[in-house]
């Protein structure tokens, strides 16, 4: 299992469908392959391309995303996000994604991941949701 070098690369694919369009999720009002969705997809071949390079007790989480996105994808074309790991500071891994519909390129992505222990960071998640017991009661206050 290696440590995440620079160098890692992934392709994830999809056909664009109706429920992937800007029109659907609400980005705006036409049936193209909306930028969430492109995003989505970037994102997803990143957490791809370094899944065999973790241990069983770590996960990446995404924290930053700039998007590009060049050219208007139509319902019923093949898309495919190529990711490639560039650069890996401490817990910070940094992706440059190219996004393309055939030969053109429809998107570049530079998106940024953070490793974390998932089990912690789970923990915490679930702290910070649970209800305070007790609400301050303003006959407690004192003067």
């Amino acid at each position: 299992m290696g440590r995440c070098d620079p160098g890692l690369k992934l392709a994830r694919h999809l056909d664009v469908g109706p429920e992937h369009t800007a029109e659907a999720l609400g980005s705006g009002d036409v049936p193209v392959f909306g930028t969430p969705a492109l995003l989505a997809l970037a994102e997803g071949a990143c957490v791809d391309a370094i899944a065999d390079d973790l241990p069983e007790d770590e996960t990446t989480v995404g924290t930053w995303a700039e998007v590009e996105h060049l050219k208007a994808t139509p319902v019923g074309h093949h898309v495919c996000a190529n990711a490639t790991l560039v650069g890996h500071h401490g817990r910070r891994l940094e992706f440059n994604v190219n996004v393309v519909d055939g030969d053109e390129t429809i998107a570049r992505v530079r998106h940024r991941r953070v490793l974390v222990d998932r089990e912690r960071f789970l923990a915490k998640l679930r702290r910070d949701d649970e209800p305070t017991d007790r609400r301050p009661d303003p006959a407690d206050r004192t003067m």
